[in-house]
């Protein structure tokens, strides 16, 4: 939940010791370094956003290092721009595929939905990725370049302009002034949290003002480095270094900031409870294996296997069934409704259109294929 990268590392040692000091200054420093922790954890939410709602969301400020995190898993790799407080990398993994071995891109979820003379292209994404997912000579199979090459505009969940400014937002909305999570939270869920981000102080300190729907997210984002994965290689970055390239191109968004916004400010805090206790119900490295497998199954292509996979995963981690129906609904079901009525008001006869947005939102049967095929359109895989 793609992409403009907020610059500027900080560290989070230097921005501890600052906050502590003594008076109406060391409130002013804390206050300075809860905003810049938000601002970078904003970016961060993008990795773990995505995988669970296909959110798009930029890298937001790097932030720097604490204490280790539960053991990651090796293979991941932190880019320059993306950092969390008390995460470190991982030296790369000798297993780990690379391009020189898999010369193949990714198969990906990718459809054609054709109605008249209207056609709409339709690619499932995922927000983060390896770098044999594109190799450089062709980093997508023939059809999707293709109908790149046919699409005048390429709609994204976010337009590029939106994308630069959600930091902010996440920041505004996410964030407290104070340490409000240990309030927000039943102590059993908080102490469970605590405990997980234990020998991490910079993390701990970061996440305690943040609202549960950013905890619930920045965990994810922990979570999906450590399974290896980078967020460079999301699909939305690599789809406009190729698309970008042609006259007259144009990327619009399916989507405003204010309402992909609204899929997480307009949980109740019940929602917001739930979806975090889902997070870390399990390992750190259990979800890490979870991210692995959506990976998986995403390069294979199929969307209908891969809404599966997550309806599973959801029935085995909800604490509520009709909580996690609620989250599913507004943070998936919803905008799956909204981007289809906007694909269909943007494409027209003989004027293609390139969708690509998360993976979770096309297959299923409230899925945008589904919902596509229910406005007249026949949609067959590409």
């Amino acid at each position: 939940m793609p992409e403009a990268r907020a610059a500027g590392a900080r560290g989070a040692g230097q921005a501890a010791r600052r906050s502590q000091a003594g008076g109406a200054r060391g409130a002013r420093m804390r206050r300075r370094a809860s905003h810049r922790r938000a601002r970078a954890v904003a970016g961060a939410m993008l990795a773990g956003a995505c995988l669970l709602a296909g959110l798009a969301w930029p890298a937001g400020e790097a932030l720097a290092q604490g204490g280790a995190v539960h053991a990651p898993l090796n293979g991941a790799r932190m880019p320059p721009s993306l950092s969390l407080p008390g995460f470190h990398s991982p030296p790369p993994d000798p297993t780990v595929s690379s391009g020189a071995v898999r010369a193949q891109p990714a198969r990906m979820p990718f459809y054609v939905a054709s109605k008249g003379k209207t056609t709409i292209y339709l690619l499932g994404t995922l927000h983060v990725g390896d770098p044999a997912d594109y190799p450089p000579a062709q980093p997508f199979r023939r059809p999707i370049l293709a109908a790149l090459a046919a699409s005048p505009v390429l709609a994204l969940e976010l337009s590029p302009d939106d994308l630069l400014e959600s930091a902010d937002d996440v920041s505004k909305y996410g964030s407290c002034r104070y340490p409000c999570l240990p309030k927000l939270l039943p102590e059993p869920l908080w102490q469970r949290l605590a405990g997980r981000l234990r020998g991490n102080p910079a993390a701990l300190d970061g996440i305690r003002r943040m609202r549960p729907w950013l905890a619930a997210l920045v965990v994810e984002t922990y979570d999906s480095l450590s399974a290896g994965l980078q967020t460079e290689y999301g699909t939305e970055a690599q789809l406009q270094n190729v698309f970008l390239k042609k006259k007259g191109a144009r990327v619009v968004g399916l989507e405003t900031l204010a309402e992909q916004m609204r899929a997480f400010t307009g949980l109740t805090l019940a929602e917001q409870r739930e979806m975090l206790a889902q997070d870390i119900t399990q390992t750190p490295a259990q979800n890490a294996d979870d991210i692995k497998a959506l990976h998986r199954l995403w390069r294979i292509g199929d969307a209908d296997a891969v809404s599966a996979w997550a309806n599973a995963k959801t029935e085995r981690l909800a604490h509520s069934r009709p909580l996690a129906a609620a989250i599913d609904n507004k943070i998936v079901y919803e905008r799956n409704r909204r981007f289809t009525a906007r694909a269909i008001a943007l494409a027209g006869p003989n004027r293609p259109l390139f969708v690509a947005i998360g993976a979770l939102h096309l297959g299923g049967p409230k899925g945008v294929i589904e919902l596509l095929k229910r406005q007249g359109f026949r949609v067959d895989a590409g």
